[in-house]
């Protein structure tokens, strides 16, 4: 038992490292953010409606940019809105993907959620999320009209 406990060891302490992604696709830009416990990475893409139907080859390209893979990332935040309607639903779309396939678990936040708090920066949205409760794995879309 002691010789089987030990093997897992190294297992356990890769689920403790904590890498968040943030999505934001609901304005002009395809935004991604990879924090890390060291560092913060991200990109922009144009937001067009072929860089939606390419998503998730623009966000595996994004983590192995910095030798990361999706089994890397323990927390996902995915702004829902208010913005563009097949931006959201695609992004949405691909989280939840990610969460049934993988179990990471996901936050969709709106910066409406966050009252009174000025000048945010996305590198700040898991601590705002964690501080305003925004509720995990719950999906609620605000399209423009």
């Amino acid at each position: 038992m002691i010789l089987f406990s030990s093997a897992l060891e190294p297992i356990l302490e890769n689920r403790m490292i904590m890498n968040k992604l943030v999505i934001d696709v609901t304005n002009e830009k395809i935004f991604l953010m990879i924090i890390t416990k060291d560092d913060i990475y991200n990109i922009n893409k144009e937001n067009t409606k072929f860089n939606y139907e390419k998503l998730t080859l623009i966000l595996k390209d994004f983590l192995s940019l910095y030798s990361l893979k999706l089994e890397d990332i323990n927390k996902i935040y995915v702004n829902r809105g208010p913005g563009s309607f097949a931006g959201i639903r695609n992004s949405l779309s691909i989280i939840k993907a990610f969460y049934v396939t993988r179990k990471i678990d996901y936050y969709c936040y709106s910066f409406n959620d966050f009252k009174d708090q000025k000048d945010i920066k996305y590198e700040d949205i898991p601590n705002l999320c964690d501080k305003f409760k925004i509720k995990k794995n719950l999906i609620k879309p605000i399209y423009l009209s």
